[in-house]
């Protein structure tokens, strides 16, 4: 019988209790980190994903499981397989446990400088003493909090980024709409504009020709006296003794 079958067949005695609280501690994750949905620990490998995905996806699975939420539990299990699977995605989440690594052993040195003799252990085991804390449970602990942290505030940052860039984006489309309907303005007057030339231009020459008379009020130009044929002048009022 192979290892899949195997598994499959243990899966189906594993009580119903167990089913749920299996589904209530993925719901319970911390959302930006896949390793918690999965349970493993940062320096998991692949195959590694890969079987306790398979293992706790039995556990959860709609069809097995009769807790309201193991849809929702599945789901998120599938994500967080998919996210580890992914290259690039799960560099990111190394590079942040790295970060956060670091911060931590730079607040342990830190400490050891005030503790002299756990100083001098560490010297004297060139750094076994170290590395025995850091597997340790409160190193590991300590460390998936700060990562929580790290992974947070970079979400944050992420998440304002975005909004500045949709309110950069939403400030150039309004610009646009609004360049857009000005230049729609001045094309449609400029329509009516010319619609309405040959109006003008036939009301200007049958003004020039004398043709209509003034309407009440209108303001027309003074008439010119011709006396010399050579010259036009406008007649100047005479006083009179």
């Amino acid at each position: 019988m192979d290892d899949d079958l195997l598994l499959k067949n243990f899966y189906a005695e594993v009580s119903e209790v167990e089913r749920d609280n299996q589904v209530l501690r993925i719901l319970s994750c911390f959302k930006l980190n896949p390793f918690e949905y999965l349970n493993l620990p940062f320096d998991a490998t692949e195959e590694d994903v890969k079987k306790q995905y398979r293992k706790l996806s039995l556990m959860v699975h709609p069809d097995k499981c009769k807790h309201p939420q193991a849809k929702e539990a599945f789901g998120a299990l599938a994500k967080a397989h998919q996210l580890l699977l992914d290259q690039q995605e799960r560099d990111y989440i190394i590079s942040q446990v790295t970060a956060a690594k670091d911060e931590l052993r730079a607040k342990r040195k830190k400490q050891l400088k005030k503790d002299t003799a756990s100083k001098i252990k560490s010297l004297v085991d060139e750094g076994k003493y170290e590395q025995q804390y850091e597997q340790s449970e409160e190193f590991q602990q300590e460390l998936k909090m700060k990562v929580r942290e790290i992974l947070t505030e970079q979400e944050w940052r992420r998440r304002k980024m975005q909004m500045r860039i949709s309110e950069e984006e939403g400030r150039l489309k309004k610009d646009e709409e609004e360049a857009k309907e000005m230049w729609k303005r001045k094309r449609d007057h400029e329509a009516e504009w010319e619609g309405t030339r040959e109006k003008r231009v036939s009301s200007w020459r049958d003004f020039m020709k004398g043709g209509k008379k003034a309407k009440k009020g209108e303001l027309r130009p003074p008439k010119l006296k011709t006396e010399d044929p050579n010259k036009s002048y406008v007649q100047r009022p005479v006083k009179r003794g």
